[in-house]
């Protein structure tokens, strides 16, 4: 790697800067004060033959985590994600379980891209890194290198894949002026806000295992009914809980078998939600196979939500409203998107291009429900989802459904549930 030279930053950039240089420079101080000052990850910026032309990480560590980002294929699925998705940041990992965050310049047709990173989501130990870098070591010509990344380990930042991911984000919108959310990473579907139940930093590495439970309960019902808006309790599922305590070989092996479990629990409870066996077990297996073959961390986490949201559209489209029209179910797709808004039947009616009248005709119609009780149920059983796997309050879970007043949340909930909302989550946490 060139020689650097301290800029009043922090930032360092080559001695034979040129026009590039001076740019990627400009972009990672912009990027760099865009990170919280307390988060100890670093930025880079990479030219498209792999070089680096300029990093806030200090000298003594940049050569060994940029020979890490390039011996575990960094620069190559980088330039290919320049190809699939620039529009777009890209998640990276690796073998070991070091992950990176990619970005690029959309307005220019050059490669230079930015990374974040690396971080680890779980801490990983020196006997996992050992088993896990055994293939790289013979192939290296610097024999010291494995040993020196396994003895830095221990100093590189931890965080949730929750987290990372936000930033990742953030990262990307402030150089690009985009306004992506999260779950743009993954192509799915729906938009993801900060969430209100969200755990402060500092407590993301105490493991409650009453709110994990919870937040796992919920992610299941979602499967069961077919919920496509669970964004939201997908990120506090994320942020509890990293997966699967207990320790494999390596990584890798410890992020397999997360997924694995998840994959086998999100499987029951498709079919819990009538998706038939067949089809349920034999889509759990295609993915379980795809995981064992994968070799690639980052690679898994989008594996993961893929598997999630493909198993909810199928039970999604197998019970609500198979038969309705194109219109309709459009209808009812926004409606349970959107549980926080105040829906009116005037938006739907814009949104189908029929009159208020005729939607409303058409609605029933077609579903055998009232377009107004339709939305209603729909806000209520979220709230249920909120009740049973958050400590919001119930005037606060009013608020965050729209609801006009608590008192009307409360009679609404009563009407569809069958009892108060106090009296909801008290048989919850009972079961």
């Amino acid at each position: 790697m060139d020689t650097y030279r301290n800029l009043p930053t922090g930032t360092r950039i080559p001695e034979t800067a040129d026009a590039a240089m001076t740019r990627a420079e400009q972009n990672l101080r912009l990027l760099q004060s865009a990170i919280p000052s307390g988060e100890k990850f670093y930025v880079w910026a990479y030219a498209e033959d792999g070089h680096v032309i300029a990093t806030s990480c200090p000298e003594s560590e940049s050569d060994l985590l940029h020979h890490a980002f390039s011996v575990f294929g960094g620069v190559e699925k980088a330039l290919s994600c320049a190809v699939s998705r620039k529009d777009r940041p890209s998640l990276i990992g690796s073998p070991i379980g070091m992950q990176w965050a990619v970005t690029f310049e959309t307005a220019r047709k050059d490669n230079l891209f930015f990374v974040i990173g690396p971080v680890f989501y779980a801490p990983p130990t020196e006997s996992q890194l050992r088993e896990a870098l055994r293939p790289y070591r013979d192939s290296i010509e610097n024999g010291s290198w494995a040993a020196e990344l396994i003895r830095r380990s221990s100093e590189m930042p931890v965080m949730p894949y929750s987290i990372f991911t936000r930033y990742a984000v953030m990262v990307h919108n402030t150089l690009t002026g985009s306004q992506f959310n999260v779950c743009d990473l993954f192509d799915a579907s729906g938009s993801i806000e900060k969430d209100p139940t969200a755990l402060p930093a500092e407590s993301y590495h105490k493991r409650d295992r009453t709110k994990v439970y919870q937040a796992e309960q919920a992610l299941l019902e979602m499967v069961r009914k077919g919920d496509i808006n669970y964004q939201g309790a997908l990120t506090l599922s994320s942020s509890l809980s990293s997966g699967v305590p207990v320790q494999g070989r390596e990584p890798l092996r410890q992020a397999r078998n997360s997924i694995i479990v998840f994959t086998s629990l999100v499987c029951r409870a498709a079919m819990e939600g009538g998706l038939s066996p067949e089809i349920a077990y034999s889509l759990g297996d295609s993915y379980i196979e795809a995981v064992e073959n994968s070799r690639d961390t980052g690679e898994l986490n989008e594996l993961a939500l893929t598997m999630y949201h493909d198993f909810i559209y199928r039970v999604h489209h197998l019970h609500h409203n198979p038969d309705c029209s194109p219109a309709i179910q459009k209808c009812c797709d926004y409606i349970e998107l959107n549980p926080d808004k105040k829906i009116r039947i005037s938006d739907l009616a814009s949104l189908t291009g029929y009159t208020e009248y005729y939607l409303t005709e058409k609605f029933k119609k077609e579903t055998g429900v009232p377009l107004f009780l339709y939305i209603r149920r729909s806000k209520t059983d979220r709230a249920r989802m909120l009740l049973a796997s958050t400590e919001l309050s119930v005037q606060q879970i009013a608020e965050k459904l729209a609801f006009s007043s608590q008192n009307y949340f409360a009679r609404c909930f009563r009407e569809d549930a069958g009892c108060s909302p106090a009296q909801y989550r008290k048989d919850a946490k009972n079961r």
